[in-house]
């Protein structure tokens, strides 16, 4: 019997890593697939994370770790190329070396959605979309019209429950909807605020077709452009949640349905860090290596979790994810329990 319709997670998610040369046309292989949303990130030096997609295209880069538009970095040459089975960076400069620098250990996050996109007018402001229903992973680009209220079509066919929002023509925050934060509120992904007051998404959670933003300029201001990244949970692939710490090395065991590959965890209620942990950089438990999303320090060591064949066990007594009786959020990305092509996943 098969618990998830995702037989194969890592032809849709992957993790990546790879040296930097330091010359242009290094060649990055081996994801498995042509990914439509590429985040790299240096994990040695303190270089700003980069996020790239298939419809912005790769002379838009923004970074998790501040509110800057999209053409910060277009003038490095950063990304050169998306390629069937990975990406091509450039030899870049100063602060553009954040992707290639020489002789310096990189991590990218990849994830596959629906190739260039296409025209969507569910909504009433129209949107370009680029769908992997499969995953329950989209890709959405939009103008703002001012309007409270407005609708934005996002491909899925069903709620996406996490929606993350960026204006890219300009600086302005990111804001993200989640089911475990109210509708009335939302979290910003380039600080370390907790659940931040503002109707941005006009209480109103996603529907099969849409998602709803208020008039509020950083979802929705008259004129600009915003990418969203929507997520719907996926039996066997995707989930995301709460959970309350303990101040316990014995800490919270969060129950997946598969084993982690990706993993970020973030206090909702007060000021810390959105922390990424991930399998291919700590390849044994605990998981120890960590990067910050809304920051652009280099990697550090900590031992924060142990990813198992089904779930997350808290591991660490840090306010950063286990301090007692705070609220956390958590989002995991990982390999399927048993699909339909009934390969058993495995313990690390």
């Amino acid at each position: 019997m098969a618990y998830t319709g995702v037989n194969k997670s890592t032809e849709h998610f992957n993790t990546k890593l790879y040296t930097g040369t330091g010359s242009n046309g290094n060649a990055i292989t081996g994801v498995g697939f042509q990914p439509d949303l590429i985040w790299i990130k240096d994990r040695v030096n303190a270089y700003s994370h980069r996020w790239y997609d298939v419809i912005r295209g790769v002379n838009s880069a923004l970074s998790s770790d501040n509110n800057a538009g999209a053409d910060q970095y277009a003038s490095y040459g950063q990304l050169t190329s998306i390629d069937s089975d990975g990406f091509t960076v450039g030899q870049g400069s100063s602060s553009g070396a954040a992707m290639n620098d020489s002789g310096d250990g990189h991590i990218s996050l990849n994830w596959k959605a629906g190739g260039t996109g296409s025209a969507n007018t569910a909504g009433t402001i129209n949107s370009t979309v680029s769908a992997n229903t499969t995953s329950g992973f989209s890709i959405v680009t939009y103008t703002g019209n001012g309007s409270s209220g407005a609708t934005i079509g996002h491909g899925l066919g069903v709620a996406p429950e996490v929606v993350l929002v960026k204006k890219y023509s300009s600086s302005d925050n990111w804001t993200m909807l989640h089911p475990n934060v109210e509708a009335t509120k939302y979290m910003r992904l380039d600080t370390g605020d907790g659940d931040v007051n503002d109707n941005v998404f006009n209480n109103t959670r996603a529907s099969n077709t849409v998602f709803t933003v208020d008039s509020d300029g950083q979802v929705n201001g008259n004129g600009n452009s915003f990418v969203a990244y929507c997520f719907k949970k996926k039996t066997g692939f995707f989930t995301t949640g709460e959970f309350t710490g303990n101040g316990s090395t014995n800490g919270t065991f969060l129950y997946c349905g598969f084993k982690p590959a990706f993993v970020i965890i973030k206090r909702k209620t007060a000021t810390n860090d959105w922390f990424m942990f991930d399998n291919k950089t700590s390849t044994y438990n605990p998981t120890n290596a960590y990067l910050r999303a809304n920051t652009s320090g280099s990697a550090g060591s900590y031992d924060w979790i142990d990813l198992v064949s089904n779930g997350i066990k808290i591991r660490n007594t840090s306010d950063g994810a286990n301090d007692n009786n705070q609220t956390y959020l958590f989002f995991a990305w990982g390999q399927t329990l048993v699909g339909s092509n009934n390969v058993p996943c495995t313990a690390r």
